[in-house]
């Protein structure tokens, strides 16, 4: 289970970066650069659901357990 936190965080991060990298780039035109960069955004927001399911599905599953400070104390 870590390893696949760790592998949707590696893709938002790498998303956000494609996503700057089109944004930056001045040679392409202004149609195509802004389809890219709102395809990047989309696949980041798409993974970051997906991750925050997993996460709670594997919660719900018994998978994974909270941790922390116990309420009352």
């Amino acid at each position: 289970m870590k390893y696949l936190i760790v592998l949707a965080f590696i893709g938002i991060l790498g998303s956000l970066a494609t996503a700057l990298f089109f944004m930056q780039r001045r040679k392409t035109d202004e149609a195509s650069r802004a389809r890219k960069m709102a395809w990047a955004l989309a696949l980041r927001v798409g993974l970051s659901i997906a991750l925050l399911a997993s996460i709670l599905l594997a919660w719900k599953l018994g998978y994974i357990q909270p941790t922390g400070i116990a309420p009352g104390q």
